[in-house]
């Protein structure tokens, strides 16, 4: 009985674990305001990103209400040269953390402290509203006419269907936490009735392979899936297959230490089972 209560105490932990696992990831590194901005921050760096990013940002600046029709053309050189200096200005970097603060707070409403700024957003969206202040100040004094720079400027990066999935991962990942202290209880009430404790923590330590390999599977399977949906927007879209990159990079790093901390539980177990194994024999 004791043995069969174990074993049913490490499936279960596994079976928790499967799950509190990539959720407390997706709360910690995508649902958090700074999580997020850590993990996307690097895309700002990227020279191709940048290129097609400042050109989109210049590209919607409205000069209409502000420069005559015939002055136009005479402003365009001052344009190209302000997308070819965006992300050279000293305040860039700045401007593109701010974007995806805005960004991250209009996507997941829930966990911002200003729901407001949601609006009335129904895709997954860029607000790159701080970047085209930055374009727009940079144009202005180069070109020496006034220009009001708008306080939203949104890129659709991902369909409504992948927001209806972002808002319940939203609310449904910080019940990760709770599952992985019931897993915690589970694994500990294994090894506490079990007859011989080297199985339990081989049998953990091979699950924790499996998981590893399963969660390596599942994260390609939804990089897969995300990136089968195009927008049609370059920057969009460029935004999107970095940002998953990013993304299948980061949770690689926990499923790299499920895998360590299986193989090591393992080799403990056999350790374990040597050693109890050649005490007895004396």
């Amino acid at each position: 009985m004791r043995s069969f209560v174990s074993a049913l105490a490490v499936i279960l932990g596994l079976l928790l674990s499967a799950i509190a696992v990539p959720a407390i990831w997706v709360d910690r590194d995508i649902v958090q305001e700074n999580g997020f901005v850590a993990l996307a921050a690097p895309l700002g760096k990227d020279p191709a990103f940048q290129k097609r990013l400042a050109t989109a940002v210049v590209g919607s600046i409205d000069t209409g209400g502000s420069i005559p029709g015939p002055l136009t053309e005479l402003i365009r050189p001052v344009l190209e040269s302000a997308a070819a200096a965006l992300t050279g200005l000293p305040g860039y970097p700045a401007a593109w953390e701010e974007t995806l603060r805005k960004s991250h707070r209009l996507n997941f409403p829930a966990a911002s402290t200003t729901p407001s700024e949601a609006g009335s957003a129904t895709s997954v969206t860029l607000d790159v509203a701080p970047l085209v202040a930055l374009a727009t100040k940079q144009v202005s004094d180069s070109a020496g006419v006034p220009l009001e720079a708008p306080r939203q400027t949104l890129l659709t990066v991902g369909q409504s269907s992948q927001r209806q999935v972002i808002e319940r991962v939203a609310a449904y990942a910080p019940m990760g936490y709770s599952l992985a202290i019931v897993a915690g209880i589970a694994f500990l009430l294994a090894l506490m009735v079990a007859r011989r404790r080297w199985k339990v923590l081989a049998g953990t330590g091979i699950g924790a392979l499996g998981l590893a390999g399963l969660w390596s599977l599942g994260s390609r399977w939804a990089s897969d899936a995300v990136l089968g949906t195009a927008t049609g927007n370059e920057v969009a879209d460029l935004f999107a297959r970095e940002f998953v990159a990013a993304s299948v990079n980061g949770f690689g790093s926990w499923i790299l230490s499920a895998a360590i901390t299986g193989a090591v539980l393992l080799g403990a177990g056999l350790v374990f089972r040597l050693v109890g194994g050649a005490a007895r024999k004396r």
